[in-house]
């Protein structure tokens, strides 16, 4: 864990924490391979990687609707109250999120403008499995996109050794409302949504967070399917000052650690006594966390850093442009208003970040290492596209032929230009 005054990060700490993401291009390859396997040999492909990397022997790829029953009915009844209460606040944040579907103006006589809405048809989501499951994941992914009125949406996600799909992951998705299941991760997931296969339904757009081979397989499948972005390992970034609670800040950077060894967990201070006590926060609950040797590994990325100013602290956020921002300052309005940069911030003391990742409503899907820059989280507009509209009579195109025509003509178009003078001929 780095411990360092702002001012004094050499090039290699800086750029090792503001140039975070570079991997992708080390497993292209890989990546590729795989894709073109899966696109050739469809569901015998999926197999086959399936056994590979999950160790799991598949025959049937879709789960059933009686296998997603009895593992909703399995659920502890509190827990699955718990997964419809978080579904019920995603449902009403991403409503709120919802434009209006059809409007106009009126420009001049004889010609409306206007813009119409309309759901993609399908949408895959991918939910990650592995060392831990994802309930909230489905959550995220499936519950926007019924939302914005997607007619199709599917979920992938890894299959345990028994070949069968965590019952928590399968409870939510049926909360959601995935009109299909499907036991497979990793890189082929993404494959058979792009290109489809014997089983596996192809859709429009795939949405969801995962590893470096998965974020790699998303970028390389739009040709075929679009994407939300890329989103890999987990990061956050907490500006504090005097006011900030030492134990409640390191706890946060300790549950961001928990993610992946991956994940990136920063503090940046004004205050000199609170970054000492956080660090020795962390280093104090690192010991007794479930997870240690996943958090110990993450903390090597870590980075407690005090800086000479709030406005500092802002300056290394919009540079950092984090995944989680959290701002535990006194005056946390000012600071929020000069942020850029950041996927899904986070207001005071408590407002933690794992709040966000399953239940205030907020979405958790959200652009990592360094893409919050030109991306947004996760939301409705990911499952919308618009077609823009013109109603124009002969009256309002008088006042618009001279210029197209000129303009036309001008291009060297002829034909466009005649098609406005045939109008009037």
């Amino acid at each position: 864990m780095l411990y360092k005054k702002l001012s004094e990060l050499t090039d290699a700490e800086r750029n090792k924490l503001v140039g975070r993401g570079g991997e992708l291009a080390d497993v292209g390859d890989t990546v590729a391979s795989i894709l073109k396997d899966v696109k050739q040999n469809g569901d015998a492909a999926l197999r086959e990687y399936t056994r590979t990397f999950d160790g799991a022997d598949i025959e049937v790829i879709e789960v059933s609707k009686k296998e997603i029953d009895a593992a909703a009915r399995s659920v502890d009844p509190a827990l699955l109250a718990h997964l419809e209460f978080a579904a019920h606040n995603i449902r009403k944040f991403h409503e709120a999120q919802m434009p209006q579907k059809m409007w106009f103006i009126e420009l001049s006589p004889g010609i409306e403008l206007g813009q119409k809405v309309t759901p993609l048809e399908s949408v895959g989501a991918y939910v990650p499995g592995g060392r831990a499951s994802y309930p909230s994941t489905a959550l995220m992914t499936i519950v926007p996109a019924k939302v914005a009125g997607v007619r199709n949406v599917v979920m992938c996600t890894p299959p345990g050794k028994d070949g069968k799909v965590n019952s928590l992951t399968l409870a939510a998705a049926k909360v959601a409302g995935a009109d299909h299941v499907y036991r497979l991760g990793g890189v082929q997931a993404v494959a058979a949504m792009a290109y489809g296969t014997e089983s596996v339904m192809k859709v429009d757009k795939i949405v969801g967070p995962g590893n470096v081979f998965v974020t790699a397989a998303k970028m390389q499948v739009r040709d075929m399917a679009e994407i939300d972005f890329p989103a890999g390992p987990s990061e956050v970034l907490i500006i504090a000052d005097d006011s900030c609670n030492a134990r409640m800040a390191a706890s946060d950077m300790i549950a961001q650690a928990e993610h992946d060894p991956n994940a990136v967990s920063v503090i940046v201070t004004t205050s000199e006594n609170l970054a000492v006590a956080v660090m020795d926060e962390i280093i104090k609950q690192a010991k007794v966390t479930l997870r240690k040797e996943i958090v110990n590994t993450s903390l090597e990325n870590a980075a407690v850093l005090v800086a000479d100013s709030m406005e500092e602290c802002i300056a290394f956020s919009n540079e950092f442009a984090p995944e989680h921002l959290e701002i535990m300052v006194e005056d946390s309005d000012t600071v929020l208003e000069k942020i850029e940069h950041a996927g899904s911030i986070f207001v005071g003391n408590y407002a933690p970040v794992p709040v966000g990742d399953y239940a205030s409503g907020t979405n958790h899907v959200l652009p990592t290492a360094g893409y919050a820059r030109i991306y947004s989280g996760l939301n409705i507009a990911h499952f919308l596209k618009s077609s823009s509209i013109q109603k124009i009579s002969k009256k309002g195109l008088e006042t618009l032929k001279d210029s197209v025509i000129s303009i036309a003509e001008k291009e060297g178009l002829k034909a466009h230009a005649d098609s406005v003078r045939a109008r009037f001929e």
